[in-house]
């Protein structure tokens, strides 16, 4: 049914249109000006074209920042679906437990980042964290899972996890109940066993959920600030200097506007590219 008018869908999209223009385009745009200025909030900004740009890549700067998001993203959207997954298929039932747990593991999701982080802080200091006295009581080593460069990023994709697990959860809740039980009864008439049905009707019927999930998740995870300023400033030895936190650290820290807004349209663009290549991989294989 096409619309009395034609600019009727114009006129509807205009509001959103406008915030987007408003919210992003535009301070996209005034980024990417600026990011070809020298510019330190205190003196006249000088132009110096792409100098920053060179500085960034010279300095190891945004590869390292790179790096670091990357790796936290992918542990963080990995560890979020097979999680989130698990959780959903335990606790796709009825009954009071099964609906206090759900519950129990969304409630993480509603607390926010810096209350998360600084429980973390405390249960895993590395001197007197409860973590650290559950391993010494078994007799594992002592860690300092927050201070030693190997393991810092991964211990802030853990608490991550832990954190957005509940909301993975109940997306794929809601995508299990959706499947029809006939599917299962089909499969089960064919003689596919609890394996066959998950992989043949189960898994497939979530590929929208999965690409839900994974988008977000991914999103999330690029802008992760909180838990880094709070948990590690980036360390050590940057070994958890996330994108977000390096141009905070560019532009409050270190007072490099232009810097700080080279990487900002470096990282707008890195996640629009990011979002769309998993959103196609994720289609074409629920299409598949």
């Amino acid at each position: 049914m096409r619309p009395a008018r034609r600019h009727e869908p114009y006129l509807l999209l205009a509001p959103t249109l406008l915030l987007l223009a408003l919210f992003f385009l535009f301070p996209f745009l005034l980024a990417a000006r600026e990011s070809l200025y020298a510019w330190d909030l205190l003196t006249p900004p000088t132009y110096v074209g792409l100098a920053n740009y060179r500085a960034l890549l010279e300095r190891g700067e945004l590869l390292r920042a790179f790096r670091n998001t990357l790796a936290y993203s992918a542990v963080v959207v990995s560890g979020a679906l097979v999680l989130g997954l698990l959780l959903a298929l335990l606790l796709d039932r009825k009954g009071r437990l099964a609906a206090f747990v759900r519950s129990a593991v969304f409630s993480a999701y509603v607390v926010s980042w810096v209350a998360v982080a600084l429980l973390f802080m405390w249960l895993l200091d590395g001197e007197a964290g409860l973590v650290t006295r559950i391993a010494l009581a078994v007799g594992l080593p002592k860690k300092n899972w927050l201070g030693d460069p190997d393991i810092a990023l991964y211990t802030l994709a853990v608490v991550s996890i832990w954190k957005i697990a509940g909301y993975a959860m109940i997306v794929f809740l809601a995508g299990l109940q959706d499947i029809p039980p006939v599917l299962y009864e089909a499969a089960a008439l064919d003689g596919a066993g609890p394996f066959m049905r998950f992989r043949s009707v189960t898994w497939p019927a979530l590929g929208p959920s999965a690409a839900f999930v994974g988008t977000t998740s991914l999103i999330l995870s690029f802008q992760a600030f909180d838990i880094v300023r709070i948990m590690t400033q980036g360390g050590p030895v940057h070994a958890t200097e996330l994108f977000v936190y390096a141009i905070y650290e560019q532009i409050f820290l270190n007072l490099r506007v232009g810097r700080a807004s080279a990487l900002t349209l470096i990282f707008g663009v890195l996640v629009l590219s990011l979002t769309a290549l998993q959103l196609r991989l994720t289609r074409g294989r629920g299409a598949a």
